[in-house]
């Protein structure tokens, strides 16, 4: 790759219907990345379970091909995507995914989170990468060769959903936490309205209704 050229810096998914596919397309990324033609930072193949959770069957990473793509932006994004119900996504609406995982609903979100989280389809094998590149025309001709299509999106918009998905998560549980408290405190002031109801009525009792005792 010509250090003259200007690279821009993309996330990619893929996804294809045979495992040996998305392996090999890997394979396919790490040798264009030795061939200078790519700089590929990390890269993961994982399957969404039914219950919409991502699992990592493969990852590496720009040192050495070694480590995991768990603690970069890639690792973020698999965490955001697949994430435990309560994960928000989004924007500043938010797209709640989690153990009811709906793809119709997501189609409406109109975010680069979501739209790569409806490309990693249960049943399907996908590769994530974090890359730099000069053009599509590369990696895109060589996913397609073993069946795969590119979903690619640039890396700064990936970067603003992730810290927006973080401040959308962290104002719920704001938000949560607050109508707990709230709750709370309605339930000990009902509690302590009955005991000091309890005591008047100890302190002035009824007095017995004429004609009551036989």
């Amino acid at each position: 790759m010509s250090a003259t050229e200007e690279t821009l810096q993309n996330v990619i998914a893929v996804g294809f219907d045979a495992d040996a596919s998305a392996y090999e397309a890997l394979t396919r990324l790490k040798e264009l990345d030795s061939q200078g033609q790519i700089r590929l930072q990390t890269a993961a193949i994982v399957t969404r379970d039914p219950d919409g959770t991502i699992e990592e069957k493969d990852e590496v990473s720009s040192n050495g091909w070694s480590g995991t793509a768990g603690g970069g932006l890639l690792g973020l994004l698999i965490g955001v995507i697949g994430g435990p119900l309560g994960v928000l996504i989004g924007g500043a609406t938010g797209v709640l995914l989690g153990s009811l995982f709906d793809l119709d609903d997501i189609d409406d979100s109109q975010s680069v989170l979501s739209e790569i989280a409806r490309s990693v389809r249960v049943g399907h094998t996908s590769l994530l990468a974090e890359l730099g590149e000069q053009s599509d025309e590369v990696v895109d001709a060589a996913m397609a060769r073993l069946g795969g299509t590119v979903l690619r999106r640039s890396t700064a918009d990936v970067e603003m959903e992730l810290a927006a998905a973080e401040d959308a998560q962290h104002q719920a549980k704001k938000k949560a936490r607050k109508e707990l408290r709230e709750a709370r405190r309605e339930k000990r002031q009902a509690e302590a309205h009955a005991k000091v109801e309890a005591l008047k009525a100890k302190l002035h009792p009824e007095p017995a209704r004429a004609g009551s005792e036989s």
